[in-house]
This record gives C-alpha cells, structure tokens and sequence, in this order.
C-alpha cells in the first residue's frame, strides 16, 4: 500500500478502538474462522442464544420454547417478512437510535426493509473489510463502483472523499460511456473495481473488441457482485487487469457472507456471521450431500430483527468441512435464484453457467436472455448483428445439456432491458411446473 492508503488504513482502526476496538474484534474473529473454522459448539449457543432473544422479544416467535431447536422453526423468506414486518421486529431494540435501515432493491420483486442494530452493523463492517482484503482491496484503495446509483445509495461528495470511492453509473453501458469509464480507470488510478458483473463483462468486452491497452491501469483486484458472472469472462477480466477477480456472495439484507474461490467456482462463507442450511428444493428436509438445494440463512448478529431460517431464494450444492470440533462451509456450486433456474427435457436442473458459458463468446451477440418456456419449450433472445450471428453454432452448443426432445426458439431482438434495479438479467423461467415451487417455504 502506498502511504495514502496506508494512513487511510490505520486510521480506520485508530478511530475504531477509541470506540472501543469491536469491530477490529470481530475482524480478528472471522479472519480466524476463514483459516481455521468456526467453533461448532460457540456456533450452536450463538444459535441458541439468537432463538431465546426472539421468543422473548417479537411477536413472531413469541409462541416458540426459548429452548426450541433451529429445525422446531419455520423457514421464512422475503414475503413473510414483507406481510408481518412488525411481527419480527425486537421490541427491546425496535426505537434504538443506533439502528441502521436496509432496503434490497425490489428486482425481482417488492423492496424490503430490514433493521440491523449496531452489533450487526460492526460485523457486517468487519466482514466487509476482511472480505475485501482477501479479494485483494483495502480501506483506503482507489475503489471504483459500478452500479446504478439511486438516491437512496448515492454518496455525498464528503463520503466519495472519506472512502476514495469514485461513482459509475451503469444505467447507461454504449460504446461512449464505456469509453469514459475505461478512460477514468486509467486516469484516476483505480486500484479496485466493484461493480454488476453484467456492467463488468460489458467493460471486458469493449476493452477486447476495441484492443485497449490495460498495461497503464493499476487495477489491483475485480469484485463482481449481485449477478452470475460467465467463468470464461471472470478468467479473461483477469488477463485484461492482471489481477484477480473474485465475486462477493451478498445481499442488502444480511451483508457480505462470502468470496469466491480463486482457482474455481465455488463460494467460502462467513460461518462467524452466518449459519447456512442447504434445504431441498420441495420440502423443509435437510439436501444430501452434493444435492442441490435452497439456501437457508440464520444471521447470527441481526438482534433488531432476528433472521432465522431465512429462505433468501438462492440454490447451491454445499460441502461442509469439519475437523477437532471446527467446521468450514464452501458452497461448491451457487445457481442463485429459483427463477434463474432452468431444467433439461427430463426435469433435471441445470446450471445457469451451461448457458452463460456457451453464449457469451458467440460474435455478433451483444445482449442475451434465455427463457424456459415450459417442460421442452426455450427461447433466447439475442441483441446484436444478425448478420454475425451463428445461430446453429448456438443450438449445437446448447442442445447436448436439455435434451434432443428440447424445442429452442431463437429471437432476434432490438434491446433487452435491465432490471428496474439496473441489474441484466440472462436467465428467466416461466415455465408454470416449476414457478410452483419457486416460493416453497414449509
């Protein structure tokens, strides 16, 4: 680190233990638990302690023993807590003055509020920090952020100062802002990237397909966020860069809960912070071992508004690793959402990466979505050059994985829009089968 960034580092934690030091206390913490897993049995009382603090405190779990088990509670998601919001609310820190509002951003759906006290607050700062740090970024580094900046979330000119964080809009991606976003990377110094990995992979492109040269830019580390970024574009932003590039797994309403391996696809998780469960996809049971399932979330911090047993959409494969009383979780394979989540001819699911892998190089192809119409009917949108296009090179890349009995309709369209969130959405299932158990919670 240079002595700006360094000066920026160390007074962070200097102001921090005049405050009494928690959040460097928490950072330790869970810097621990990453190298050697997080104690089993503290895991359980913090668990334990979490479900007692809710039965005595909210109206939700009132009718629940202290003493009850995590699997005696219901598994709840993003509707339950929209239709009985105040139900979940602690009474003991509901009017807290150090509480901190979250609000997800309602892509897909209705936006959430979300209360964290401050306890939550500074392990969300620590994991933040600590996450950051194993990605390659450190309080203080030149960080650009790439996102659609609302003004729920946008920084005031003393804040952009105070973090050395520079705004990038993406709600507009053509030739002429990327151009601007490439040309500030370069000028400003930017040590880190954070952004939609679809505004990523729109920057990556524009670089290959305009033959920029990265050698001036001192990007030291990429973090994609809130979308599935494409292997092959993750792998070809760290040539571009040289640099790695490792998307956090998060959510507004819980905070950053894991990073993403470098040498493959898979997902460490925060298991200080968070306790996972991988549930099966049509029932509250337990998934098997490398069976794919739902991600189950207990945040083991948020006390203003317990979250317990919290469904937040997502499917994985896990793998947990326990040893001398420790255990690890690594989620071997992240599908993320149920409605991003496509299935072959014979109702098996496959993962999005089949087709975000397979589309993405494909020239004359700007923008694409693919779409599981019903049980063998597909259709893909695509945006770009008709002219360029090979469309059987791309029914014979994506065939083998639905099946020969598949029914894939190309369309040749004139823009596929973002989300009103200005996040891309690549893939979308309408089929009537499996919207049935989208919203499964027992």
């Amino acid at each position: 680190m240079i002595l700006d960034e360094r000066l920026r580092w160390m007074g962070f934690w200097m102001l921090d233990k005049m405050k009494g030091g928690k959040t460097r206390e928490y950072y330790d913490q869970i810097r621990y638990a990453w190298k050697e897993g997080s104690s089993v049995e503290e895991t359980e009382k913090r668990i334990q302690n979490l479900i007692a603090h809710a039965v005595k405190t909210t109206d939700f779990y009132k009718d629940y023993s202290e003493t009850c088990s995590l699997e005696d509670l219901p598994v709840v998601n993003k509707d339950t807590f929209r239709q009985q919001y105040d139900r979940f609310v602690s009474s003991t820190y509901k009017d807290a003055p150090d509480n901190r509002v979250m609000c997800t951003s309602g892509s897909t759906g209705t936006p959430l509020r979300m209360i964290q006290n401050r306890d939550k607050i500074r392990h969300n700062t620590a994991g933040g920090i600590f996450l950051g740090a194993a990605a390659g970024y450190y309080i203080g580094m030149k960080e650009a952020f790439i996102r659609v900046w609302v003004n729920n979330v946008r920084k005031s000119k003393f804040q952009l100062l105070q973090e050395n964080l520079i705004m990038m809009d993406s709600s507009r991606m053509d030739e002429k802002a990327l151009e601007e976003m490439f040309h500030v990377i370069e000028k400003k110094k930017v040590k880190c990237l954070v952004g939609y990995s679809s505004a990523l992979g729109e920057l990556s492109e524009y670089i290959r397909k305009t033959g920029r040269d990265c050698s001036r830019c001192v990007v030291k580390a990429i973090i994609p966020i809130s979308e599935t970024m494409p292997e092959p574009v993750r792998r070809t932003l760290e040539k571009q860069f040289n640099c790695p590039v490792r998307a956090w797994y998060s959510n507004e309403e819980n905070g950053i809960m894991g990073l993403q391996n470098r040498e493959d696809e898979g997902y460490h998780i925060d298991t200080e912070t968070y306790y996972y469960e991988i549930l099966k996809m049509d029932s509250d049971e337990p998934a098997e071992p490398g069976e794919l399932g739902r991600i189950v979330i207990t945040d083991l911090f948020n006390y203003a508004f317990p979250i317990l047993r919290y469904d937040n959409g997502d499917t994985a494969v896990a793998v947990r690793k326990e040893k001398n009383g420790r255990f690890k979780l690594y989620l071997s394979e992240l599908y993320g959402r149920r409605s991003d989540l496509i299935y072959d001819c014979e109702g098996k699911a496959v993962t999005p990466y089949i087709i975000t892998n397979n589309l993405w190089d494909i020239q004359g192809v700007k923008q694409y979505r693919f779409i599981q119409e019903d049980v063998r009917d597909y259709t893909i949108w695509l945006n770009g050059d008709p002219e360029a296009m090979d469309r059987e090179e791309i029914l014979r890349r994506i065939r083998p994985y639905l099946g020969e009995e598949a029914r894939i309709k190309v369309e040749i369209v004139d823009e596929i829009p973002v989300l009103a969130s200005g996040k891309r959405k690549y893939i979308e299932n309408r089929c009537e089968k499996y919207q049935q158990h989208k919203g499964f919670c027992g």
